[in-house]
């Protein structure tokens, strides 16, 4: 019989074997913060993009959080004790490699993955050690899937500087995020909409594997998203935005008073008080007014900040998951532009799995004419999937997979699990 530590290798071996079959290839090494995923049956990928918004229903695809996330947590924990227990892992030089390459830095590289499990010890046996083949480029997409790096197989900057963290750096990450995930994962139910900040990425979740798994825009740095337990409780189809009080202050009456055009030009409508009458802007003295004084919406539209479509769940934060006008920025690798909602790419997927999960008899016909009505439609959902919003910068999953995301608003070693982080200034 295997002993705990063997099996813990065993299985982060088998996570990495999976890792590197999920993999597209790319051009370039870009840092990215989100996790990538495969799908077969996917649209075309962004060869820029560490992760791709995709349905990988069928494909039987651990998630992020699960009811056995704790225990491959603590497998994780296990497994990276015994390797700084046995020394870690060598540093490596600041040399680019790619398939190809020879020498002594690629027999580094080597020893570096075999460390980690990434590749199996005789490959520094074989006649081919100083090579860098095919199975090492696999064994680097794996390792860059994992760590938040854009899977291109080719080892420059950025995955140097992942592959150059120490051990023991990670095995406290994976310490830090124990009790992250065991809150996380408390009560939480068969159906799942689960959030990771730091990787910003979502999974919609069914019966412990994924159903599908979307690009997100979290909150900035100085605008940090919370973190949360909570159930989606309706939909609003083409809503209007309220716009929080902090939102008018720091954004819109600065754009107004730069561009007198902005408000209109934006569909901004300003009242005196929620229920108040409608006023003129013009009329009020910007410089003076506190802007909680009068209340601002925008109308429903495609011009509107919440796009189409806005997903509500009880909580304490007056945050939400909704679409955005502004789709380019799922583009990007680097996702932290939010004022502290969600926004999510392709929503129109997590709509239809929330609204076929709880029998709303909605079709894709029903969607796109809501849409198109560009009028206000509330849905209220009964018994609606579990909601977390975590704050994960490592986490283990069912499949042996060990992944770390960077500390970007600076929470590790704070004991940090719920609740709203503070603003980071510069």
């Amino acid at each position: 019989m295997l002993s705990r530590r063997a099996f813990n290798r065993q299985l982060l071996a088998m996570g990495s074997l999976l890792a590197m079959g999920s993999i597209a290839a790319a051009e370039e090494p870009v840092f990215t913060s989100s996790i990538a995923s495969s799908s077969k049956e996917a649209s075309p990928k962004n060869a820029k993009l560490a992760t791709q918004t995709e349905i990988v229903a069928g494909q039987d695809q651990a998630p992020m959080l699960s009811m056995g996330a704790v225990e491959a947590m603590q497998g994780a924990i296990a497994l990276y004790e015994e390797i700084v227990a046995g020394g870690g892992w060598e540093q490596l030089a600041p040399k680019t490699l790619k398939k190809g390459a020879k020498g002594e830095a690629v027999l580094a590289l080597k020893r570096r993955l075999v460390a980690e499990n990434y590749l199996p010890f005789d490959s520094l046996n074989s006649e081919s050690a100083a090579l860098f083949d095919d199975e090492l480029e696999e064994a680097v997409r794996a390792f860059q899937v994992n760590y938040g790096v854009l899977p291109s197989g080719i080892v420059a900057e950025k995955t140097l500087a992942q592959l150059n963290v120490p051990a023991d750096t990670r095995l406290g990450m994976l310490r830090e995020n124990l009790p992250r995930v065991e809150a996380y994962a408390a009560d939480l139910g068969d159906f799942a909409i689960l959030v990771n900040i730091p990787g910003t990425q979502l999974e919609t979740v069914e019966y412990g594997r994924v159903y599908s798994r979307h690009n997100i825009v979290v909150g900035k740095l100085d605008r940090p998203s919370p973190t949360l337990a909570s159930k989606v409780s309706d939909i609003n189809f083409n809503p209007y935005w309220k716009i929080p009080a902090s939102i008018v202050e720091r954004d819109i009456v600065p754009k107004y008073l730069d561009d007198p055009t902005y408000l209109e030009a934006n569909h901004i409508r300003v009242f005196d008080g929620v229920d108040g009458p409608e006023i003129d802007p013009l009329f009020i003295d910007w410089s003076m007014t506190d802007p909680e004084r009068y209340f601002f919406r925008q109308e429903p539209g495609p011009h509107n900040s919440l796009g189409s479509v806005k997903i509500n769940f009880p909580n304490d934060h007056m945050v939400y998951m909704h679409d955005t006008p502004h789709r380019e920025l799922f583009g990007r690798n680097v996702r932290f532009e939010s004022s502290g909602c969600v926004r999510i790419d392709q929503v129109e997927t997590v709509i239809k799995w929330i609204l076929d999960r709880t029998g709303s008899g909605f079709t894709s016909y029903d969607y796109e004419q809501i849409v198109a009505n560009v009028e206000q439609y509330d849905h209220k959902i009964d018994n609606g999937p579990d909601v977390r919003w975590m704050y994960l910068t490592a986490w283990a999953t069912e499949d042996g997979r060990v992944n770390f995301r960077p500390d970007v608003y600076g929470l590790d070693g704070t004991g940090f699990i719920f609740g709203q982080p503070q603003p980071k200034t510069f």
